[in-house]
């Protein structure tokens, strides 16, 4: 049990739900899902491929011209670092939230759209067989070797912590058997039912949080590579530890 646990939840019949779509095989269930009045469509990369009703498409600044979308309508719009440095520095920064578009893209939802479910599809940073993604074989982003990256489930915990403080729920649609994000799993069709939010230990939270402003790794313009002499691992691997401990992992 996790002690000074708080929750809450969210209300459905209010909610925005923020659906998350990666580019994992299974995301292409996506495709028939009828989509809610009340859902925004955030995919990543080459995500916008699965639907043509998608509402934002995130992307690095490193992701090639030709795989961002080559069409799109007069309300779709394209995030690109410009938009998401700044909406991840609300909660930290790059450096603690993990530097991988599944969690950047998260930050950017929760601060951006304020929902009230955060539900991922296809980010399971899982890579087995010939067919990592969708489209056939992709480049294992999140598992590259990055001081940012250090543990993914800490940083889907650090993710739900803060969602929840914000009163949204952070869930997972997945329906493969392995997946880095520590987030519950929910049918689609669930989602139109009340979801608890995470629980978490507020005084682990504020240690995690603490540790993060006393460590001083905010960097404003996300550039985080030209400043990895001043990153000291073991505070980043305590960092994690705290969170991982807050939601009792």
């Amino acid at each position: 049990m996790i002690g000074n646990k708080r929750s809450f939840v969210s209300k459905m019949g209010e909610e925005l739900i923020a659906l998350i779509l990666g580019s994992a095989p299974d995301a292409i269930r996506a495709v028939t899902w009828p989509k809610r009045d009340k859902c925004k469509i955030v995919s990543i990369n080459n995500a916008w491929r699965i639907r043509d009703d998608w509402d934002y498409s995130v992307y690095p600044d490193d992701f090639p011209t030709q795989y961002r979308p080559d069409r799109k309508s007069h309300a779709q719009r394209l995030i690109d670092s410009s938009i998401y440095v700044p909406a991840n520095n609300q909660f930290g920064g790059i450096v603690y939230a993990g530097a991988t578009m599944a969690f950047t893209a998260g930050y950017w939802a929760l601060s951006a759209l304020k929902p009230t479910v955060l539900a991922y599809l296809g980010c399971d940073m899982v890579y087995t067989g010939r067919n990592t993604h969708f489209y056939g074989q992709g480049t294992p982003d999140p598992i590259r070797e990055d001081i940012t990256l250090l543990s993914l489930e800490a940083k889907s915990a650090r993710l739900m912590t803060i969602a929840a403080q914000q009163h949204c729920a952070c869930v997972n649609l997945s329906e493969e058997l392995e997946s880095r994000l520590l987030f519950p799993r929910v049918s689609h069709t669930a989602l139109s039912g009340d979801l608890p939010l995470t629980n978490y230990s507020a005084e682990l939270s504020r240690k995690a949080l603490s540790l993060e402003n006393e460590a001083g790794y905010l960097i404003q313009d996300g550039k985080y590579w030209e400043h990895y002499a001043s990153f000291d691992q073991n505070v980043l691997a305590e960092i994690d530890r705290l969170w991982l401990s807050a939601v009792g992992v």
